[in-house]
């Protein structure tokens, strides 16, 4: 199954989830129901003791919280998802315009850097089967030219062990890469089902004196989450510009004839290595959008973590890039 497969089933766990907030809307309805009573019992009662007239529009606080949970999953959940699914779409479509752009400028420079390997005799048969049998045919079979035959073979088993080890470093960095904004995805995930199915909990709570501020810090708490995805899609159409960048300023230097390509990925290794550290930044970023507390220790535990996989990326890329690379590669 692909990582976009993995994404569209967290989308639909997260709508099969919502329907049981109705569920905890049932308990919700006793909590609100008791907490208005004495909501406006209180008020009611110290407008009696005082001898003023009693402010009516107050006391309707309780009945629309109590519409809301009621309601919950179309009325809430309903019009924050509405409102903020454009976002979510725009962002996306960003992303995906990029990464096709992307696409179609990598496969030019492949051809590219082909091409111009191909210009070059020294490196020619390497890359081609018909240059490689052609160089073998001018060599002839005299005792005299296999050494020299010998060493050509050599030289094609190391330039095709090369091209391995490029392809394998490419492909476990891209993994990682997915790892992470699959991690990010997930536990936005997770933490929007429980803020979802809780929620009645939290605005019958609201009701209650002392607990006014839970509606608030739910309602900021769920947007904050929810922007997550949006901005991590922002971060990766941000990596894949970058990308295209760099991929436009090869093709320049490709489409030169005297041109010597240098097989190296060391500018995609440190851009995937800061795509993975930078996905653990997207909670820090999202609060500076809208500000949510109660998320301490989670945000102590995801600078750890990035601190971690900054380390050990930053070793593993060190020794295969400046061991393997330096010595295989160059």
């Amino acid at each position: 199954m692909e990582f976009n497969n993995l994404h569209e089933l967290l989308r639909s766990l997260y709508d099969e989830m919502i329907p049981l907030s109705a569920d905890m809307a049932v308990v919700a309805k006793g909590v609100a129901g008791l907490g208005a009573l004495f909501y406006v019992a209180l008020r009611v009662w110290q407008a009696l003791s005082r001898a003023e007239p009693i402010d009516v529009f107050p006391l309707l606080r309780p009945f629309a919280i109590g519409i809301c949970i009621a309601f919950f999953p179309t009325i809430v959940l309903g019009t924050i998802n509405t409102v903020l699914s454009p976002v979510v779409k725009g962002t996306h479509a960003i992303l995906d315009d990029q990464v096709l752009d992307l696409n179609k400028l990598r496969e030019s420079r492949d051809l590219l850097e082909r091409e111009a390997k191909l210009r070059n005799s020294e490196t020619a048969y390497l890359v081609s089967d018909e240059e490689f049998d052609k160089k073998l045919d001018e060599l002839g079979w005299s005792p005299s030219d296999l050494a020299a035959m010998s060493g050509m073979y050599i030289e094609r088993g190391i330039y095709d062990f090369q091209q391995a080890i490029r392809r394998w470093l490419r492909e476990l960095l891209e993994l990682l890469f997915q790892a992470a904004s699959l991690v990010i995805d997930t536990i936005r995930t997770f933490f929007l089902i429980v803020l979802s199915i809780l929620g009645p909990i939290a605005f019958a709570l609201s009701v209650w004196d002392g607990f006014q501020s839970t509606l608030t810090q739910w309602l900021t708490r769920y947007v904050s989450v929810y922007l997550w995805l949006p901005v991590a899609d922002l971060f990766s159409s941000m990596l894949a510009k970058i990308q295209m960048l760099v991929t436009k300023k090869e093709i320049e230097d490709l489409s030169d004839p005297n041109f010597i390509p240098d097989p190296t990925d060391a500018v995609f290794i440190t851009f995937m290595i800061i795509g993975i550290i930078g996905y653990f930044t997207v909670p820090t970023v999202t609060g500076w959008i809208i500000q949510a507390g109660g998320a301490g220790n989670f945000m102590r535990n995801v600078s750890q973590t990035a601190q971690r996989a900054g380390n050990i990326a930053g070793a593993g890329s060190g020794a295969s890039a400046g061991n393997v690379l330096g010595k295989l590669l160059n």
